[in-house]
């Protein structure tokens, strides 16, 4: 097993899952998510990025696996990446032979690095709440509701909390402030989008991006995201999509099944020779398979 503990989080990867522990003082996103188990299925690679500080060892998965990723659309920071640890000088070996472990993992396994048709990760549990600015999200699963604080616009406090149930709601969209340019966290319901902005708006938070905390919203966005009818088919399928049940099949048989891993060598010894590993590739994966027996 490989594990690597840093103040910022702790990750561990036993040949199947690459789990995640947010450290004490990890950003807010961070600490609401909580405890992740990353499935080797869903990972598209891993890298450890050194700088002078040590570095950063970061995850990176297949598109459409975590609806949280799918939610931040990509404007996550760092800071609030889950799939991010900051790693000090002294442990930047460590870090090193954690990615070589799980790309070791990659190898064996042929866990393609194309997008999936549904999650493969649970999301945020339930109830979850975040967010900021001139209010608070919630969801448990079946309702969203808005609560509403004193730095909010008359037209949204009039008619006290709104309450919205799932079924009523077409999307959902969060945007982080950047510089000057308040974000937001958006219900579109399904008669059709507001064309008023957040901030009169009485389905969205008008996010100011005052303290760390009001990108917690983001975890409410991640939360209906996958349980709306699109995801949630997907995510509710009883089969995994025909490449990942193609990519998996090797890893059927018991570990201690010497004819899987000759097998095993063999395919990897087809895929070098028609090019698709490089010698290096090759060696290192071959190398792990002869560990295995």
């Amino acid at each position: 097993m490989a594990e690597i503990i840093q103040r910022d989080g702790t990750w561990t990867f036993d040949g199947d899952t690459v789990r995640i522990v947010p450290g004490g003082k990890a950003h807010p996103v961070r600490q609401e998510l909580g405890e992740i188990a990353v499935p080797l299925e869903a990972v598209a690679g891993v890298s450890f990025e050194p700088d002078r500080k040590g570095g950063r060892l970061r995850l990176r998965l297949r598109g459409g696996a975590c609806p949280v990723l799918r939610a931040a659309d990509g404007r996550l920071k760092d800071g609030a990446d889950p799939y991010a640890l900051t790693v000090e000088k002294d442990r930047t070996g460590v870090a090193e032979y954690f990615v070589d472990e799980v790309r070791n993992a990659l190898l064996i396994e042929q866990v393609p690095d194309t997008p999936v048709d549904r999650f493969l990760l649970p999301g945020p549990a339930l109830p979850v709440s975040g967010g900021g600015g001139d209010g608070t999200a919630s969801f448990d699963g079946e309702t969203i509701r808005l609560t509403w604080n004193w730095k909010a616009e008359e037209s949204k406090t009039a008619g006290g909390a709104s309450t919205l149930p799932l079924s009523r709601i077409a999307a959902v969209r969060w945007l982080p402030s950047i510089g000057l340019e308040n974000g937001y966290l958006r219900f579109e319901p399904v008669e059709g989008p507001v064309s008023a902005p957040p901030k009169y708006d009485p389905y969205a938070l008008d996010l100011w991006g005052m303290s760390k905390k009001e990108h917690t919203a983001v975890l409410v966005a991640a939360a209906v995201l996958m349980r709306l009818p699109g995801p949630r088919a997907a995510l509710d399928a009883p089969q995994a999509s025909p490449s990942l049940a193609k990519a998996a099949e090797p890893a059927a048989a018991p570990a201690g099944d010497h004819d899987a891993l000759l097998r095993r060598l063999r395919e990897l010894g087809e895929l070098h020779k028609a090019g698709v590993l490089t010698d290096e590739e090759f060696s290192t994966a071959k190398q792990a398979v002869l560990r295995s027996m």
